[in-house]
């Protein structure tokens, strides 16, 4: 009987794992709109062409080294390699935080560049390109609440609590926000 009770569960998603996918669902859905918006838009006579700041290929290999430093400090975190796991969790912190860094740094090079995303004298193309860039990035500000959050209890937290759950979740969530910069990147480079 009681192991009838244990294989029951053993099928089922965790409660938060399934609201995670459920809001990840809907974020596609906002991008996957947005982006859809930006191709009608684009057949405007007016549509401004220009070249992305070179920063955001910087931006897009730190996100994508923030992907790996965070799946690796899972795997850390499951072996029970307390230090190790505390190093790259540091470091996907601040790897987050760098991404946001060149990010306002790419639009601080369109400013320079007389490129302005929003305001009169900007354009469609831009003001596209700052409302889909400045959401991503707001997910990108929440993971790393989410990773700093973690990261306080890594250096903080006096019980050996080995829930997964908490890195797990985060974890699946960066590499969403990798996914998606990458989908973007990709779509503003060569898909537009």
């Amino acid at each position: 009987m009681i192991q009838a009770k244990e294989n029951e569960g053993q099928g089922r998603i965790h409660p938060q794992k399934f609201v995670l996918w459920v809001a990840m669902g809907s974020i596609v859905m906002m991008f996957a709109g947005l982006t859809s918006a930006y191709i009608v838009k684009k057949s405007q006579a007016n549509w401004l062409e220009f070249a992305l700041p070179t920063v955001f290929w910087y931006s897009t290999l730190t996100i994508i080294a923030s992907s790996i430093t965070i799946q690796l400090a899972l795997k850390a975190f499951k072996a029970r390699e307390r230090k190790q796991y505390r190093t790259l969790i540091t470091l996907t912190a601040a790897l987050g935080i760098l991404f946001i860094t060149f990010q306002i740094l790419g639009f601080a090079n369109l400013e320079v560049r007389n490129i302005p995303l929003f305001g009169p004298k900007s354009n469609s193309a831009t003001s596209f390109l700052g409302v889909i860039t400045i959401l991503h990035m707001a997910h990108v500000v929440g993971g790393v609440i989410a990773i700093l959050i973690i990261f306080i209890r890594a250096y903080t937290s006096k019980l050996k609590n080995y829930s997964s759950l908490p890195i797990e979740l985060i974890s699946t969530y960066w590499h969403f926000v990798d996914f998606l910069w990458i989908y973007l990147f990709i779509f503003f480079n060569w898909l537009r």
